[in-house]
């Protein structure tokens, strides 16, 4: 994939869609300093794919759909964290699990694959700005604050994946669920069977577009939970009122997306299409065409008639293959300043040469594992998520 990607070419237009120019006002971690490092030099595909035969069975590479192509080419499998949580449990025989992600995702495969099997993270700063907006002890100070409100014992957690291990297992010892973007209706769905309401962590524009947008709850049955006020910025009485708790969290790059981003892509592709993920921003997901989780939106793509035009509203690598692989549409991304997500990023070829060469050797590099009793809980809730129909 990298030696057909090497001869393409952006105009000067679609450069300007694919998030070329700055903003000095983006959040640290999403603005673009300039393009990425050119293709990896050819040694280091070559040393990757002999590492990697040399694995053999012994290895299953995971790669998330916003990983690099120079990643993506060799990974066994590729999807959204929903469908690789589902591989990773999925293949008990392999040892060693090598995931191209970011650490939440590292975590809930150590947690869904069995004792025999260990799970490598390339590089372990590659986090996520979303998980880390939720701490452990800020969402037990959180239901503590619910149970002197009253209203614990009647709300059921979902959190998103995209949230640490130890909230995973918060979500499980009280009888909650995971969800992801491509589930998400589901899960409040059976949250709803359970209880009156849901505490929903930590990106409150995935909870809010669902629950308004699919469930057909309403704006006023959603309140935001600021983790840094008394009764997260609300009264009691508003807090008995709502439906959906919403942690005060966001994706730091589909939150960049606007309003305005949307009217200026209307005026300057004609007959375009907007779609974007359901992370953005409410008033964005009210004003795109299509909203969707990232297979989703790659389905969409995929089907749509040659010569239809696409405003993709979703993480720039994404974006970038899409209009690759469907020259015969028209595909630019949606915001002008925003770039790749910066963590994501980090699992580069060199650090996936790394890994594999490690193993090869005999050594196990960038182990993630999650503490038993935490572990326990997350899986509940993690099996919960999919069993979920």
């Amino acid at each position: 994939m990298t030696e057909l990607m090497a001869g393409v070419e952006h105009s000067p237009l679609a450069l300007l869609l694919l998030g070329q120019q700055r903003d000095q006002s983006s959040e640290r971690g999403v603005d673009c300093p300039g393009e990425l490092p050119p293709a990896s030099d050819p040694a280091l595909v070559e040393r990757a794919r002999a590492a990697k035969a040399a694995l053999g069975d012994q290895v299953f590479v995971l790669g998330h759909h916003y990983q690099r192509d120079e990643v993506i080419q060799f990974a066994d499998v590729t999807g959204d964290s929903f469908r690789l949580a589902q591989q990773a449990a999925a293949r008990p025989d392999a040892p060693y699990i090598v995931f191209c992600g970011v650490h939440f995702m590292a975590e809930s495969a150590d947690i869904l694959t069995t004792d025999q099997q260990q799970v490598v993270l390339p590089d372990l700063a590659a986090g996520c700005s979303m998980a880390d907006m939720a701490s452990f002890q800020q969402v037990e100070d959180c239901w503590e604050q619910l149970q002197s409100a009253g209203v614990a014992d009647v709300t059921v957690p979902v959190s998103y994946m995209n949230s640490s291990a130890a909230i995973k297992g918060f979500t499980g010892r009280h009888g909650g669920t995971i969800c992801t973007s491509s589930n998400a209706d589901r899960a409040l769905e059976w949250a709803f069977t359970r209880g009156e309401k849901v505490l929903f962590l930590p990106d409150q524009h995935l909870g809010r577009n669902t629950a308004v947008r699919e469930l057909g709850l309403s704006l006023e049955d959603c309140v935001v939970w600021n983790p840094r006020r008394p009764l997260g910025g609300n009264t009691v009485e508003q807090l008995q009122a709502a439906r959906m708790i919403l942690w005060k969290g966001h994706c730091s790059v589909h939150g960049r997306f606007t309003l305005e981003s949307v009217e200026d892509v209307r005026a300057r592709v004609p007959g375009v299409q907007v779609l974007v993920h359901p992370e953005c921003q409410y008033e964005v997901v009210q004003a795109a065409d299509q909203v969707g989780s990232t297979e989703r939106i790659i389905k969409l793509v995929e089907e749509s008639p040659a010569g239809t035009a696409w405003a993709i509203g979703t993480e720039l690598n994404l974006v970038r293959r899409l209009a690759d692989r469907h020259p015969d549409k028209t595909i630019v991304f949606l915001e002008k300043t925003v770039c790749f997500c910066s963590t994501m990023n980090r699992i580069d070829l060199p650090h996936l040469v790394w890994a594999l060469e490690e193993l090869v050797a005999g050594r196990v590099p960038n182990q993630i594992t999650v503490e038993p009793e935490t572990a326990k809980y997350a899986r509940q809730a993690l099996d919960q998520m999919l069993a979920l129909p």
